[in-house]
């Protein structure tokens, strides 16, 4: 006898991927719950970038128009060396020209707090571990084991992360995240000075720092150098750690790092899934974001492919789906994802790789093409990231 699952949905996770699979999956008509294992949904982390593939996604969940209200425009951004030298400059009009969206940055909790604000109240469950018990099947629901007990669902999102303890489950013979070779440090400065007269990132040998304007007068600032994984400053004060590799950078970086907030300097390793798993499901359970392809940040779009991902996914979830098919759902899940998802990995990946670049000569070479490519037309240098940037939500 086989049993006919409920049509509500579970999400282990409340990160960014997780709360806006729950808003597409709640704007479809499916009942959903989020158990986030934390106590709390405290601002955890700094900024993020929202490319306009991430903002149409957004837009469609009708949280679009609240984030688009903190933008902070700044006339161009760019790339230079430590010494100040320009190597490459953006006018930010031509980016919302080209592509109708400009990338916006935001901190991460004004995110965070929009698509809780959208939820019902009380769909996110924290204090609330969830391990998954049973994949389920087409017959079959999934099983979720959470403080309230046993937990049955036609469909189970694991957005749990990095290190996914759902997609260790589901594919045990898979190696998992490896380390990139980088860590990064991050950081929200609330009130500089002045506001920065130049932004965008500074690269140097192996190393990065970034700036962005955000919303309120604040100011977003990351960096990353190569390092060996699991590495940290030897009196533990991470603060001193940045300063001792990037104060000697140009304006606005020392500045910036003086004013910065020692206890909330964050630094974390970059590992990412180098190696694409076979399929972002299994049975009735979906991977998403992190859990599915982990990336390094040098394309700027982790969050923004989490997003991408909770909108697919729903548009193969009908709460009229619950006691059909739904891992035939599932499957077209995975082939339009994987394949998209896998190309950007690559590309951080190889991003990243210019950036590890610690020659002399060798970084002589990247700047000096980095430097040419700046002289291209602003067309042909934002048609790089057509293929990411022109990407259209589905219909939900």
């Amino acid at each position: 006898m086989t049993s006919t699952p409920h049509p509500h949905a579970v999400v282990i996770g409340a990160g960014i991927g997780g709360l806006t699979a729950a808003l597409a999956l709640h704007r479809r008509g499916v009942p959903v719950t989020v158990h986030e294992r934390s106590a709390g949904l405290e601002p955890v982390g700094a900024g993020l970038a929202l490319a306009p593939n991430a903002l149409r996604a957004l837009d469609a969940l009708g949280v679009g128009a609240r984030l688009r209200a903190l933008a902070v425009t700044h006339p161009a951004v760019g790339l230079r060396r430590p010494s100040g030298r320009w190597l490459a400059r953006t006018d930010t009009g031509a980016v919302e020209a080209y592509f109708g969206d400009p990338v916006l940055a935001v901190a991460r909790a004004e995110l965070i707090a929009a698509l809780v604000e959208a939820l019902p109240p009380g769909t996110v469950r924290t204090s609330s571990p969830a391990v998954l018990a049973d994949h389920g099947t087409a017959q079959r629901p999934a099983t979720v084991t959470t403080p309230d007990g046993e937990q049955r669902a036609a469909l189970v999102v694991a957005a749990d992360g990095l290190r996914s303890a759902t997609r260790a489950a589901l594919f045990p013979h898979h190696p998992g995240p490896r380390y990139s070779g980088f860590t990064t440090w991050r950081t929200v400065i609330d009130a500089p000075e002045r506001p920065p007269a130049a932004v965008g990132e500074v690269w140097g040998r192996g190393a990065l720092t970034g700036v962005v304007p955000l919303a309120a007068g604040r100011v977003y600032l990351y960096a990353a150098a190569l390092a060996p994984a699991g590495g940290r400053a030897a009196d533990g004060d991470e603060h001193a750690e940045l300063l001792r590799r990037f104060g000697g950078w140009c304006a606005p970086v020392p500045e910036l790092l003086r004013r910065t907030a020692p206890e909330r300097v964050l630094r974390h390793d970059v590992w990412a899934l180098t190696d694409p798993l076979p399929a972002f499901h299994r049975g009735r359970v979906a991977l998403l974001g992190d859990a599915a392809h982990a990336m390094s940040p040098f394309q700027g779009q982790g969050a923004c492919q989490a997003i991408e991902d909770a909108l697919v996914l729903a548009s193969v979830n009908h709460p009229a789906d619950a006691a059909a098919d739904r891992p035939t759902g599932l499957a077209a899940y995975s082939a339009a994802r994987l394949p998209r998802t896998s190309r950007i990995v690559a590309g951080s990946r190889t991003m990243g790789r210019l950036v590890a670049v610690r020659s002399g000569p060798g970084t002589a070479l990247r700047d000096g093409l980095l430097a040419l490519a700046g002289h291209l037309p602003p067309r042909a240098l934002l048609s790089r990231s057509a293929e990411t940037y022109n990407w259209t939500p589905p219909q939900l």
